[in-house]
């Protein structure tokens, strides 16, 4: 156990570092700092086993079925010109319904139980933004380190599969963590006024974890991993002061 939660406990502090650092880099004089606010959509990659097994074992198409809403906020400093630092966080959460696919109660009922993921990344980006702040739409691309914290629980009626009887009984399983990732991203700030523009993202953002006790793998050398990349795209505002 402790063995496991090291490389996290690594990862969570130099990440936190970073972010520290940033923040206070930000907090500095600059010569212009903004706050961008976006809302969209998350579509998740979902290719890990702990989404592969789910898949096979109830109702569920994981690329599908959670893509969801997402939403965040952003504080940007410009560094030099055409350079910016931004320092944000974001989340995204999903709630599935779903039953085996397999088995049923003994009077036909489906085994019914709720799948829900919750994955909230706090990022540090740079931004280059290669245009001038008066022309009317600006494309900027960016690249980022991020903290993700995640949740994963399933609760609802479950076949014990340990009891050659394969008993059905209510019960819950959760893991949660940190963990370390990146992000790529591109979009466009069409200009409103001078201290305000609408904008339009793309982004990409990549990291996996391993799963926690109740999640477990029981061959050696063999651990359940959670898949938290994927594809977002938003739109949303951002304010100059």
């Amino acid at each position: 156990m402790g063995r496991e939660r090291r490389p996290v406990r690594r990862t969570t502090a130099l990440v936190t570092l970073t972010l520290t650092t940033a923040l206070l880099g930000a907090a500095a004089p600059s010569r212009a700092s903004g706050l961008d606010l976006r809302l969209g959509a998350f579509f998740p990659r979902a290719e890990s086993n702990l989404f592969s097994d789910a898949a096979e074992l109830y109702f569920v198409d994981p690329k599908k079925d959670f893509t969801s809403f997402t939403g965040g906020i952003e504080y940007n400093t410009q560094l030099v010109d055409n350079v910016e630092l931004g320092v944000s966080i974001d989340g995204f959460d999903k709630t599935w319904d779903t039953s085996y696919r397999d088995y049923l109660h003994p009077d036909g009922g489906e085994i019914r139980q709720t799948l829900k993921l919750d994955i909230v990344p706090m990022g540090l980006t740079l931004r280059f933004v290669p245009t001038g702040r008066r022309v009317p739409v600006a494309p900027y691309l960016a690249v980022g380190a991020d903290l993700f914290y995640w949740r994963w629980r399933e609760y609802g009626e479950f076949i014990d599969f340990r009891d050659p009887d394969n008993p059905i009984v209510a019960d819950s399983f959760h893991s949660d963590g940190f963990t370390g990732g990146f992000h790529v991203a591109g979009g466009l700030r069409v200009r409103v006024s001078p201290d305000f523009q609408i904008t339009a993202e793309g982004r990409y953002q990549r990291a996996k974890a391993t799963m926690g006790d109740d999640f477990r793998a029981t061959e050696p050398g063999f651990e359940n991993e959670i898949d938290l990349s994927g594809w977002s795209a938003t739109v949303g505002v951002h304010i100059r002061f």
